[in-house]
């Protein structure tokens, strides 16, 4: 059992990165003025950004009217638990030399939509952080008669 003090290990960006190229689902956070959206998004990692993909809409304007972004991925099983958390730039690939690249990376839309846009969070930041799974502690410790 865990009394807390060690139940939250942070990762390292290596460790950030290799959690993050195993998985193909995040969120993506946007923000215009006061208003934050989150975006389910199927995702790869290319080199030390994310991609994805994405059709013309609220999530390409927001975008758009702001590039900072926060992008998040978690998982966890019986025994433990992690979370990262990317925080960066969203950039529209905008070259045909750019597509094309990114063409060749195997990233394709999950849902049955044509997606033509390719959007790269190029970060300035990542943490994560990993935890076991387990009962709450006593929170009262030993009560004594």
């Amino acid at each position: 059992m865990h009394d807390g003090d060690d139940a939250v290990t942070p990762l390292d960006d290596d460790q950030c990165w290799e959690r993050l190229r195993t998985h193909r689902l995040g969120r993506l956070v946007t923000r215009v003025r006061d208003v934050m959206d989150i975006f389910p998004v199927n995702y790869i990692v290319d080199d030390r950004t994310i991609l994805f993909r994405t059709a013309e809409g609220s999530k390409l304007f927001e975008l758009t009217v702001n590039d900072e972004v926060l992008f998040e991925v978690d998982d966890y099983t019986a025994s433990d638990a992690w979370s990262v958390v990317v925080r960066g730039r969203a950039q529209r690939l905008d070259t045909s030399a750019e597509v094309e690249r990114a063409d060749g990376l195997g990233l394709t839309p999950w849902i049955p939509t044509l997606k033509y846009v390719y959007v790269r969070i190029v970060p300035h930041a990542v943490s994560g952080r990993a935890f076991p799974r387990g009962p709450e502690p006593d929170r009262y410790g030993v009560a004594s008669y």
